[in-house]
This record gives structure tokens, C-alpha cells and sequence, in this order.
């Protein structure tokens, strides 16, 4: 018998998520110098220097296991949004809560809502348990409809996934429509609002998901340190939630989820403010930058509230290919149906800079 005659038909049959690949890797393949890596929405700042000069001083304990409950860490996001500790989850990335809530509450004939273009880790994490996904389209401008969402809901629905920035696509929803969609939900349904690039936006009708905690429902608020913190290679981020899903998930997690190195790197990164201000005016400034130039190309983009941005370049792969050979790399993202478009990351300002005069060759047919 085969492994795959043995597995869910619904894990068998997913196509795996696509990472991009090394940049040595690259380096090698093409002969490219340095090149710029604007595929991740990784911060372009680096991480913190109080994070470095915090795991430099830690490295010689690494023959120890971390705090098995990121007790310190934990405490410290708790304080950080005025909750009881016993509603913080701490998480080897938030990736690994969205597969511990469908290992918690999905199974064959249950489904998980979520929107089209959504993040691409959560079918896999709904076929993994072997639940079904009901993916609701999106209304034009790649803008989401929570009326549709709402509506995608029956009585096997058990998880409801909103990533707001939406991660490709930028756009977000905003607060008279998330307040009607949370009076639509019903009590058996768990809301995840996945809030990864939560520090960028400055949409003033942003709705902060933390607020809406009143214990009429079942909402699980999901937040990292790898955009705003920079701490993407160290993998930690949280669930804030009521105590009783708290409780559920660090029944099933893993012991010693959470690496010592990324408890220590995030407690340092939560007391560089400086370098949270510097990452956000870099972002800023970037997201001016490439839209003033995109406009200037004639690309069509999707108006983005996180740290990266959707360009229409009308064949995403292509594009991606031809970008590498200018060492410029982005993410194209047919995968989540986009096959038009590519993710662009915003950089330094050099590296905006490279990437527009590297793609306004590509799209000019000169490269």
C-alpha cells in the first residue's frame, strides 16, 4: 500500500506550500552578486539590536531547554495588552496555532470559512485535520466580504479565519463590517482574526480584534514577531484568547514550543521602541515610493495596509523570473490564485529603488 492510500484524501491530494529559495542558492544558480530580497515581507531594518546583543549573551547556554511555558515572555506580552497571562498562547510563530486550532476543533464533515486569496497556510491546515475549506470570493479591488463569509456559515463550520492585512492581497476590513459580521456568527463558531501585520496599518476604522474580547464569543486574536519585530528566523507569536482555548492549546502544542533563543530575542525587540518607529517610517516612506513609481509604470496594485504590495504585472511568473536575473527577488503568487500578480515586499530605500529600475526593463521587453 501506498503512504498516500493511508493519509486524509484531502492531505494526499494538497499541493505543498512553496518556499522561495535560498538566496545562496540563487546566487549560485544565476551568477547574481548581491541580490535584494523582497519576497517575505521580512523587515528590511533587521531585528533589533537589543534582540542581537541579547542572544549573543545567551548563546552559551544553549545546552539547556527553554522555560517550557515562556513564562517571563508571556507575562510580558500580557502586560503589553492589559490582559490576564492565563489569555496569552505563546507559539513557535502563530503558524503553529493555526494548526493547533484545526487539530483542536476540525474533523472529517466539519469546515473551516475563510476568503479567496486568503493565506496560504490555512486549507492546509484544514485538510491536515481533515476538514473541508469554504472559500468565499472576494469583492472587487481583492476587498473582503464579510456578508459573504457570514453567509458561508452552517452548522459544521467550526473555525472562521479573517487575516486582517490580508496577506497577499493588503486590504483589510474595517469596523462597521466586522462588528455586522460578529453579530451574524453563531456561538458554536471559532473567530480567528489573524493579525500578523497588525502594527502597520493606520486606518483609523481598523477594527483592533483585542477589543471585541468581551466573552459573548469565541475570538482568538493572532499576532508575531516577525513583521514589526524582525524576528522572522527565530519563529515565535501568539494567541491571545479566553482562558478556556488557552487552556485547549497548551494541551496539545509541543513541549518547548518556543525556542529560549526567540524568548529571549523577543522580550529584548518589545523594549527597542526606537526601532519599531524606524521600521514603520521605513515602511512608509517605501510604500509612497513604490506606489508613486507603479502609478508612474502603469501598474496596477492593490492599495496595501501591511508591508508589501500586490502589483498586477499580467504574468506573475514571468516577471519573477525575470526579475531574479537583475538579482531582484519578489514572490509571484499564482498559488493563491493570482497568477497576474506578484508580492512585493517594501525594502530600503536602495532596494525599492533597484527593484523598480529592474522591472521597468522587464515589463519594457529590454531585459
Amino acid at each position: 500500500m501506498k503512504p498516500e492510500d493511508l493519509a486524509f484524501p484531502s492531505v494526499a491530494a494538497l499541493v505543498p506550500y512553496e518556499p522561495g529559495k535560498p538566496i545562496e542558492e540563487l546566487q549560485r544558480e544565476l551568477g547574481i552578486g548581491e541580490p535584494v530580497k523582497l519576497a517575505s515581507n521580512e523587515n528590511p531594518l533587521g531585528p533589533s539590536p537589543l534582540a542581537i546583543a541579547a542572544v549573543k549573551a545567551a548563546i552559551s547556554e544553549l545546552n539547556r531547554y527553554p522555560d517550557g511555558g515562556s513564562w517571563a515572555l508571556r507575562e510580558r506580552v500580557a502586560a503589553r495588552h492589559l490582559v490576564p497571562a492565563n489569555q496569552i498562547f505563546m507559539a513557535s510563530g502563530s503558524v503553529e496555532v493555526l494548526n493547533l486550532l484545526a487539530f483542536l476543533f476540525i474533523r472529517p464533515g466539519l469546515n473551516v470559512v475563510f476568503t479567496q486569496h486568503g493565506f496560504a497556510i490555512y486549507p492546509l491546515a484544514a485538510a491536515a485535520a481533515g476538514g473541508e475549506s469554504k472559500i468565499v470570493p472576494m469583492r472587487p479591488g481583492y476587498q473582503f466580504d464579510l456578508d459573504g463569509i457570514a453567509a458561508a456559515i452552517d452548522a459544521n463550520t467550526r473555525i472562521v479565519l479573517l487575516d486582517n492585512p490580508n496577506n497577499p492581497t493588503g486590504s483589510i476590513f474595517r469596523r462597521a463590517e466586522w462588528e455586522k459580521f460578529l453579530a451574524r456568527v453563531p456561538d458554536h463558531v471559532v473567530i480567528v482574526a489573524d493579525e500578523a501585520y497588525f502594527e502597520f496599518v493606520r486606518d483609523p476604522d481598523y477594527p483592533d480584534s483585542l477589543r471585541y474580547h468581551d466573552g459573548q464569543r469565541m475570538i482568538v486574536t493572532l499576532r508575531t514577531f516577525s513583521k514589526i519585530f524582525g524576528l522572522a528566523g527565530l519563529r515565535v507569536g501568539y494567541a491571545i484568547s479566553s482562558p478556556a482555548i488557552i487552556r485547549l492549546l497548551n494541551n496539545v502544542r509541543q513541549p518547548f514550543n518556543v525556542t529560549s533563543l526567540a524568548q529571549i530575542a523577543a522580550l529584548a525587540a518589545m523594549d527597542d521602541t526606537e526601532h519599531v518607529r524606524n521600521t514603520l517610517r521605513v515602511n512608509a516612506e517605501g510604500m509612497a515610493y513604490l506606489t508613486g513609481e507603479f502609478t508612474r509604470l502603469g501598474i496596477d496594485y492593490v492599495s496595501s495596509h501591511a508591508n508589501f504590495i500586490l502589483a498586477d504585472v499580467a504574468d506573475g511568473r514571468a516577471v519573477f523570473d525575470r526579475l531574479l536575473k537583475h538579482g531582484v527577488i519578489v514572490r509571484p503568487v499564482g498559488g493563491y490564485g493570482l497568477p497576474r500578480h506578484v508580492r512585493i515586499s517594501v525594502g530600503l530605500g536602495e532596494e525599492n529603488r533597484r527593484l523598480v529600475a529592474a522591472l521597468e526593463q522587464v515589463l519594457s521587453a529590454k531585459a
